[in-house]
């Protein structure tokens, strides 16, 4: 398996397993094309797990876990991923607050960004960084 996806790297070269949010492959993109809008170019959660697999094959377990949370929010929107990002910063939030964060991302399906939710929160008490 480690082999596998290393060779396929990197992603999209001589195939068509990486595609926009429309579908098209990236052999099919061109910038003067009508097709391609600024939507088009952003990264799919297919595109982000392929790229998590790379990096944890390479040994890179930190990316991973990063391309993986990523990809749970890819089709999150964007006001919504800032707001998290607001409330994650140090003395922004309070334990309570970042638990129903947690609780709302599980139930979008993004179980690996609420367990990073939950170990911020963590942190944050033991340091004294909530609000």
């Amino acid at each position: 398996m480690t082999d596998g996806i290393l060779r396929r790297y990197p992603l999209g070269k001589g195939g068509s397993e990486v595609r926009t949010p429309g579908g098209l492959a990236l052999e099919e993109l061109s910038l003067d094309d009508a097709r391609v809008t600024r939507d088009e170019l952003r990264a799919t959660p297919e595109t982000l797990r392929l790229q998590a697999e790379v990096a944890e094959a390479a040994g890179r377990a930190a990316l991973g876990a990063n391309l993986r949370r990523a990809a749970e929010l890819a089709d999150v929107p964007q006001d919504v991923v800032l707001d998290l990002y607001t409330a994650l910063r140090p003395r922004r939030a309070t334990a309570a607050e970042l638990e129903a964060w947690a609780v709302r991302l599980e139930r979008r399906g993004a179980v690996c960004t609420a367990a990073f939710v939950r170990e911020a929160a963590e942190v944050y008490a033991a340091r004294g960084l909530l609000a």
